[in-house]
């Protein structure tokens, strides 16, 4: 470019080797401490859920939360991103007859007999601390590292079945008894479509990538928490999360109260809730899930 000079500058290989030697012992010491790369004696893979590898794409979607301007709800922006790289999730919900084996292995808390179905159908009446003691047991006893997915997560791998929940009233109006309409016709409707009966693994089709029941009458965890964003006049943000409160993903987006089982009961804050709670988890691939694994199991990050 004209005017512009570009300097490079030599760097001597050793002050590059040095320090990724040292970040490397670094790394391997915290690793042994941790007991990383050290597996369960006798885990067992077999038992790990079948999954589908959800390839990198890019994607869009509209953002999770709460969102006002000038005071008047208005519809949270939709957000566009290149791609998470390949991630691999459960092709199903985690069934009744897997959950029964954390609760025998006395690693995860009975659901209520109201929420027994039956072996091929999703678990239900799963809290978010439920869904999590499970993801720990599995992972304990598969040798992998299993997760519950973010927001965005899930919206990257629901592709076309992620929901909208936009009502598509113009947010420049002034007069807030239009979204008070468009809301109200929207969860009238939405009632009107309840389908609370759970129904058996499958009964809801696959998505474009093979992922299972997605947008079914189970509503799945994430570990998205639960937002309020305040839009400026120039459409900068500010954010008040309420961790605690997470982000479930069905037929509509709901956020819940982490112990909540039965939505019906409360813990939802906005909207209609959901027919029933259910999960499916991400195994998480990355060199360092063993050590971020051990952290959160000794609280050491959260």
């Amino acid at each position: 470019m004209t005017g512009q000079t570009f300097i490079t500058k030599t760097v001597p290989l050793f002050s590059v080797a040095a320090p990724a030697a040292l970040l490397l012992a670094f790394s391997l010491g915290v690793a042994h401490q941790l007991g990383v790369g050290i597996g369960k004696a006798g885990a067992n893979p077999a038992i790990a859920p079948v999954t589908v590898t959800i390839p990198d794409h890019a994607f869009r979607y509209r953002a999770d939360g709460e969102f006002y301007r000038n005071g008047f709800a208005v519809d949270p922006p939709m957000v566009s991103k290149d791609g998470l790289g390949p991630i691999a999730v459960m092709k199903y919900q985690v069934s009744e007859v897997d959950y029964r084996r954390c609760v025998q292995a006395q690693a995860c808390p009975a659901i209520a007999m109201a929420d027994h179905h039956g072996e091929v159908f999703p678990a239900t009446g799963v809290s978010f601390d439920d869904a999590s003691a499970y993801a720990r047991w599995l992972s304990r006893e598969t040798g992998e590292i299993w997760r519950l997915p973010s927001h965005e997560e899930i919206a990257y791998a629901a592709g076309d079945r992620f929901p909208d929940d936009a009502l598509g009233v113009d947010e420049d109006s002034d007069n807030p008894a239009l979204r008070w309409l468009a809301d109200y016709d929207r969860e009238t409707a939405r009632k009107a479509a309840s389908d609370p009966k759970p129904r058996e693994r499958g009964h809801y089709g696959e998505n474009l990538y093979g992922l299972a029941d997605l947008a079914g009458n189970v509503w799945e965890w994430t570990t998205t928490c639960h937002r309020r964003v305040d839009l400026a006049g120039d459409w900068t943000a500010s954010a008040v999360s309420s961790c605690g409160v997470y982000v479930t993903v069905g037929q509509h987006r709901s956020p819940m109260s982490a112990f909540v089982r039965d939505p019906k009961t409360g813990g939802c804050s906005v909207g209609a809730p959901p027919a029933n709670l259910g999960f499916r988890l991400i195994r998480d691939d990355r060199w360092y899930a063993k050590a971020l694994m051990r952290l959160r199991e000794r609280g050491l990050i959260s």
